[in-house]
C-alpha cells in the first residue's frame, strides 16, 4: 500500500484548485498559474509512451478541478517562474507518491530538499518492486539525461 508511510505537511498550505495537468510533474492552480512538483521528475511527453502514462497517474490522482494544498520550500520559484511545490491532497503527499508508484524518478535541486531521504526510499521500493514506469522500462534514460541529450 503507497498510503503506509504517511508524513505530515512541516509547513503551512496554500489552497489549490488544480485548472490543468501539464504533465506528470507540472500542474496550474487557479490563481497561481504553473506549479512544477518538486523533488521528482517524470518523462516528458514528447517521450511516449513514458510521459503519457505518468501525465495519465497524477490526472487520476489530482484531477482538474481538485483541491489541494501548495506546501513551498525554501525557493518558491524556479528559474522558468513556476511555482515550486510540495502538492498535498488531503494526507498524501502527491510528490512521493509519484514516485512512490513507480511514475517519477527523485530530482533534487538544492535548497528544496525537505522529502529527500523519503523520496529516495520511496524510488527504492519502487524499483525493486518493478512497479510503475519500472515495470517497462520507463527509466532507462532518465528524463534529466534525456533533456541533456545524454540518451
Amino acid at each position: 500500500d503507497t498510503r503506509a508511510h504517511l508524513f505530515s505537511p512541516v509547513r503551512a498550505l496554500s489552497p489549490c484548485r488544480i485548472t490543468r495537468i501539464v504533465d506528470g510533474d507540472t500542474i496550474h492552480c487557479d490563481g497561481i498559474g504553473s506549479v512544477r512538483l518538486i523533488g521528482m521528475d517524470t518523462p516528458e511527453r514528447d517521450q511516449p509512451p513514458y510521459g503519457d502514462l505518468a501525465t495519465q497517474a497524477l490526472a487520476e490522482l489530482i484531477p482538474v478541478g481538485a483541491h489541494v494544498g501548495l506546501e513551498f520550500d525554501v525557493e518558491r520559484q524556479d528559474r522558468y517562474g513556476r511555482a515550486l511545490a510540495y502538492v498535498w491532497l488531503d494526507d498524501l503527499l502527491v510528490n512521493w507518491w509519484m514516485v512512490r508508484a513507480g511514475w517519477a524518478v527523485v530530482l533534487t535541486y538544492p535548497p528544496n530538499v525537505q522529502y529527500v531521504d523519503r523520496f529516495a526510499s520511496a524510488q527504492r521500493a519502487a524499483r525493486d518492486e518493478g512497479v510503475g514506469l519500472w515495470a517497462i522500462d520507463g527509466f532507462a534514460c532518465e528524463p534529466r539525461a534525456r533533456r541533456r541529450g545524454q540518451c
